[in-house]
């Protein structure tokens, strides 16, 4: 969290996030070259994208080169090591088929594994983008079958019908939680089920998904059909997850970005790269964190590189606390590096999380969502308390109120550089903003009893400048992306 020291409006240069660094870790270090990244041109009239771009290096070393002795000559000179070479030849050639006729079974097994779902049975992958997409892209619409989605702040079930292209609620009549059991697992919750109950519908659906509980078929999509009836006129409220829960705390310590106290912000994370905080991010679920893609730009697309840490506030702590290692990063595959638009990434851990009063998941913003244009957020991480300085040893957060996409786009904000795919945050005077060491972390919102997370940390021109508010990846926009992504890699 960056604190404004008092200077007067201006145009910023552009930081580079060099993660947390604990007084006499590391020795002096030589002068670094330049950013590429060309300060403004002109005041009020920005010409290309600040961020707070994570560096770090990786020990990269050239692998030893080990060179094999020469045969001596006439290895396979006479008659006998002739044959003994023939033998060894012909099995090196009966291994290598054997070895090719398993890798093909696995890869003709696993066809699908790369591509990401198999339509039926006719061999057919699709991307995990396409699916509920509203368009059949599988030759029987297999990818349009089975989508579902939590609508609103009250977690409405919708399930997509294919014939009518239209998403409807899904009546309470005949409902049971085993049948909530599977929504939760066709929508990315592997193994995860928090709740499942009757609620009035207050989307205005005339039409409903009902369940025929007679039907033969196991398959709970092929239980529903489309009714215009609804004899309990109740709709499934269905949590897949206890989300959005903390720990009460004192409301003054955050404004302003003060200190944090213990499960505050349960779903903070810190990411490191070889000891070192980089990056921020938020838990959705025992096994995956949302972030920025801007973290995991090359060299660091590796989740070896990437070790997690949940429920600590100090950095200092982190050394000799939990850390969990990175199954696997995912970057969104629209994300542009140059504008940061769709500038979001998720983590799989190896291992999942367990809760407690210090690590909680946040909830995933619902389509059909209503925010006031100055929605009062909050802001947490690790990042600098001031420009050009440090990343912070213990957790800060900060109140700031979202500011209208218009108004960002104002020439004398960021001109026309915010799209749908970003939200800003903050004030005009500056005073309160993210800054370097902050990315990827969480933007988050209290609503209806429920924290929802609206935005990941991605860029701004200095920190906590008048007219350069925080700028986030919009999450309420990527939530279908990251379900997707769960179920795909579930």
């Amino acid at each position: 969290m960056a604190l404004n020291s008092g200077s007067p409006p201006g145009i910023g240069p552009y930081y580079e996030n060099h993660g947390y660094q604990p007084e006499n870790l590391y020795g002096s270090q030589p002068p670094v070259a330049p950013s590429v990244y060309a300060v403004y041109p002109a005041r009020y009239y920005p010409a290309a994208v600040p961020q707070y771009t994570p560096r770090v290096p990786t020990h990269a070393s050239t692998p030893a080169v080990h060179r094999q002795p020469k045969a001596p000559s006439g290895t396979c000179s006479s008659r006998t090591k002739r044959l003994l070479c023939l033998v060894l030849v012909l099995g090196a050639i009966l291994v290598g088929v054997a070895l090719a006729a398993v890798l093909l079974w696995k890869f003709l097994e696993n066809r699908c594994a790369v591509s990401g779902v198999e339509c039926g049975s006719s061999g057919i992958c699709i991307s995990p983008s396409l699916w509920c997409d509203g368009v059949p892209h599988c030759p029987s619409g297999e990818d349009e079958n089975g989508c579902v989605r939590l609508y609103g702040p009250n977690f409405i079930l919708q399930i997509y019908s294919p014939q009518r292209k239209s998403w409807y609620p899904v009546c309470q009549d005949s409902w049971s939680d085993s049948y909530g059991r599977v929504a939760c697992a066709d929508l990315g919750y592997k193994n995860s089920f928090y709740s499942s109950r009757r609620i009035e519908d207050d989307s205005g659906a005339t039409s409903f998904m009902k369940l025929n509980a007679s039907a033969a078929s196991t398959d709970l999509y092929k239980k529903l059909y489309l009714s215009d009836a609804c004899f309990s006129h109740t709709v499934v409220s269905l949590r897949c997850i206890e989300c959005g829960v903390r720990s009460p705390g004192p409301q003054g310590r955050i404004v302003g970005g003060s200190a944090a106290a213990p499960g505050e912000w349960p779903w903070q994370v810190s990411l490191h790269v070889q000891g070192v905080h980089i990056c921020g991010g938020s838990i959705i679920s025992p096994q995956w964190i949302v972030t920025a893609a801007h973290c995991i730009e090359q060299p660091l697309n590796s989740p070896r590189y990437w070790m997690a840490f949940a429920g600590t506030l100090r950095q200092s702590g982190m050394f000799y606390g939990d850390a969990h290692r990175v199954e696997k990063v995912i970057a969104h595959p629209n994300y542009d590096s140059s504008t940061k638009n769709n500038d979001v990434a998720l983590f799989k851990l190896q291992t999942p999380l367990t809760f407690n009063d210090r690590v909680k998941p946040v909830c995933l913003p619902n389509p059909g969502m209503q925010l006031d244009p100055k929605q009062q957020c909050w802001i947490s991480g690790w990042g600098a308390t001031y420009e050009k300085g440090k990343t912070s040893d213990l957790l800060n957060a900060a109140s700031v109120p979202l500011i209208e996409r218009s108004t960002c786009n104002h020439k004398y904000f960021y001109n026309n550089l915010i799209t749908p795919a970003m939200v800003c945050a903050g004030f005009p005077q500056g005073t309160v903003d993210s800054c370097q060491g902050d990315s990827g972390g969480p933007l988050v919102t209290f609503k209806n009893g429920v924290w929802w997370l609206i935005g990941d940390t991605s860029w701004g021109s200095g920190c906590a400048k008048a007219y350069r508010p925080g700028v986030y990846g919009n999450v309420t926009v990527f939530a279908d992306w990251i379900y997707r992504q769960m179920r795909a890699n579930s």
